[in-house]
């Protein structure tokens, strides 16, 4: 590769990660539902992908005006259509017959066995029938298809009569997407519109009646304005409701559907500008995760979650053992049931007076949210920061601010242009030697994410750190960007639009002078993206210096590693396996007194520059080492991490020897 294009195209890069979770599903060496798991996840992801990133890869494209191979968007379509091949090749040629070896036959061809026809009928009157609305499209002219909800196409010839089009929903809202049936010790998986187009004749009369599966994905962007506070919050919730609604990205159909249906429905619901792809059989299938098979031998084995000591000995209470030093977490090895009792403690101890908090995506059921209103119906102080603009959560985040507000909980919105991504909380207790204690952390206050996000939580009395964090919250009360005059003297948090780039930059260069005064110059980051390039040259300036340099990055990776005279001294690898890593971890040799950060940001344009984020030094020598030891397991890692090369190719890292498996290593080494 030329070292002058120093950067991969973002949007490609994430596509690679979607494609090592594609990779999953193809090891034979997991379990088979989780296969079928990783499945469903890319189809998520892509998704997802359509509606945030592909917009903007649009609007690039005409603006442009660049056609032919040489465009990012058809790269990038290029891109999807091959990992699509991929994914259709692993679910009908691996997975659907490993399924059948237990005895579970996947329907996955609309060819329905005539010794079930009976049982799905009667599931059809009786459960599916009344939930569907036919839509007569040749007639109708304000019906609109919905975001990523599946449809029939309908194709109806009466004799005698033109041929009429509808649009049948498929109520996968209401009824679960599969249905299983018995026969003869075996069961058989059926799409639940397959079983709609089995019964199709008893909805139209006619003779001639033909359906196809169609999805529409539409751009998932919020029009928000200039509104602040509560004119934030109501707007937003008017827009969740028209979210559904915006401009086609993707109008996905079946194979073999007639050319004339085709254009009928392009031109019937202008999808001219979307992108028109020719999908399997079935569509949305991130529903797979809900196979109707219960078997546990085909699932992993399950971790149970380590209990911390610090709460598995109740002779003293959470805060009195913070006091004494600062301890760890690590979910979901580490049960979160330390973090909910933090904030219960808080909620009941009588010397807390104030809490303070960010709430970014909280769980449908919070335990933490119900702690803090609890707290302020007890007269504490209570003062929580919801993240609005926390994207597809927007509407549960709006939830739990309307309950805690009338219980008295301050509530505090962020800036419209300003999100607040950290992961903080202080308590304020009349205690004369710790008067404060806090939680910092490198993932969401959310127990129900916390069994699948692989994160790291410090509980610390440290009194200047949560000094600085109090200053923090301060400032955040007072709703506004950062300027000048708002300067913060942090000495130890790093906070973003305050000095977070300054530092990290001061922190490569002093490994770059370590290795010129002849001190070996390391450094090892863990981030799920890396895009942003003032940080990203600030690495390649380090690796022409001298200086070793790790990286472990999930998700998008825009710096290229292993070019010569550029970043020859980088590698770069990414971690997929049963857990999400999500810990953000910044290690710094230091000329052998290792210097340990953490915290809720990745090096990301939106991360530097668009947000509040918080990342926190570890002070506790055996803690820097315990992270250590964790980061050193996953750069050993040789069965479920790849390195990534100077032309984003991912490529196994196993060698000789045992094999190592970092999540499961680490959880062997924490419950120890």
């Amino acid at each position: 590769m030329n070292a002058g294009l120093q950067y991969f195209d973002r949007d490609l890069s994430w596509l690679s990660f979607n494609e090592r979770v594609l990779q999953e599903a193809a090891n034979d060496g997991v379990p088979l539902l989780e296969r079928f798991k990783f499945l469903s996840i890319y189809s998520s992801n892509l998704d997802e992908f359509y509606r945030v990133r592909m917009p903007a890869i649009m609007a690039v494209d005409r603006i442009k005006k660049e056609k032919g191979p040489g465009s990012i968007y058809s790269k990038v379509t290029s891109v999807i259509q091959r990992q699509l091949n991929l994914f259709g090749s692993i679910f009908n040629t691996q997975l659907i017959p490993e399924l059948e070896k237990s005895g579970f036959i996947f329907l996955n061809n609309e060819v329905i066995p005539e010794f079930i026809e009976a049982d799905l009928r009667r599931y059809f009157f009786t459960h599916v029938a009344g939930l569907l609305q036919p839509v007569l499209l040749t007639q109708r002219i304000d019906f609109f298809p919905e975001n990523n909800l599946l449809y029939l196409a309908v194709a109806v010839q009466a004799e005698g009569r033109d041929e009429q089009m509808y649009l049948v929903n498929i109520p996968c809202d209401v009824l679960p997407r599969f249905y299983a049936t018995a026969f003869n010790g075996v069961t058989y998986l059926v799409f639940l519109e397959d079983i709609i187009k089995k019964n199709l004749g008893f909805v139209f009369r006619q003779a001639g009646i033909k359906a196809y599966n169609i999805k529409i994905t539409r751009d998932a962007k919020l029009d928000l304005g200039n509104e602040y506070d509560e004119d934030l919050a109501e707007k937003i919730e008017k827009q969740l409701k028209k979210r559904d609604m915006g401009f086609a990205t993707r109008f996905l159909y079946q194979p073999g559907i007639p050319v004339q249906h085709l254009q009928f429905i392009i031109n019937k619901f202008n999808l001219s500008k979307a992108s028109v792809v020719e999908g399997g059989m079935h569509h949305n299938l991130k529903d797979l995760v809900d196979l109707p098979i219960g078997n546990p031998a085909l699932k992993y084995v399950l971790w149970k979650p380590v209990t911390s000591r610090l709460i598995n000995d109740d002779s003293s209470t959470l805060f009195d053992k913070i006091v004494l030093g600062d301890c760890m977490i690590h979910t979901p090895y580490h049960s979160y049931d330390t973090v909910i009792r933090f904030f219960n403690e808080a909620a009941i101890d009588p010397d807390v007076e104030e809490i303070y908090t960010t709430l970014y995506r909280v769980a449908g059921n919070s335990r933490i949210a119900q702690a803090l209103i609890s707290a302020a119906k007890s007269g504490k102080k209570v003062t929580v920061l919801v993240e609005l603009k926390a994207r597809f959560d927007e509407a549960n985040n709006i939830r739990w601010a309307k309950k805690m507000k009338p219980a008295g909980v301050k509530i505090i919105y962020s800036d419209n242009k300003l999100k607040v991504h950290a992961k903080v909380a202080l308590v304020k207790r009349r205690h004369k030697q710790f008067p404060a204690l806090g939680l910092f952390a490198t993932g969401n206050f959310n127990e129900t994410t916390a069994r699948f996000y692989t994160d790291h939580v410090l509980l610390t009395a440290h009194q200047e750190m949560l000094s600085e964090l109090g200053e923090l919250f301060g400032f955040l009360s007072k709703k506004k960007r950062p300027a000048k005059e708002d300067a913060i003297a942090f000495q130890h948090l790093l906070v973003s639009q305050f000095n977070l780039l300054d530092d990290f930059q001061k922190l490569i260069d002093r490994e770059i002078e370590n290795v010129a005064k002849g001190v070996p110059g390391n450094i090892i980051i863990k981030l799920n993206n890396l895009e942003e390039e003032v940080l990203i040259n600030k690495l390649y300036q380090a690796s022409i210096a001298g200086v070793t340099i790790k990286l472990i990055v999930r998700g998008i990776c825009r710096l290229v590693p292993g070019v010569k005279g550029l970043s020859e001294n980088i590698s770069v690898r990414r971690i997929v396996d049963r857990y999400l890593e999500h810990g953000r971890v910044f290690i710094f040799t230091n000329g052998g007194a290792t210097q340990l950060l953490m915290g809720s940001a990745d090096w990301m344009n939106r991360n530097i520059y668009h947000r509040i984020e918080v990342c926190f030094p570890v002070y506790n020598k055996n803690l820097v080492d315990e992270i250590c030891r964790i980061i050193s397991l996953q750069l050993k890692d040789n069965a479920s991490a790849v390195n990534i090369d100077s032309d984003n190719n991912q490529y196994p890292t196993r060698e000789d020897g045992p094999l190592i498996r970092s999540q499961q290593e680490i959880y062997q080494l924490l419950i120890n």
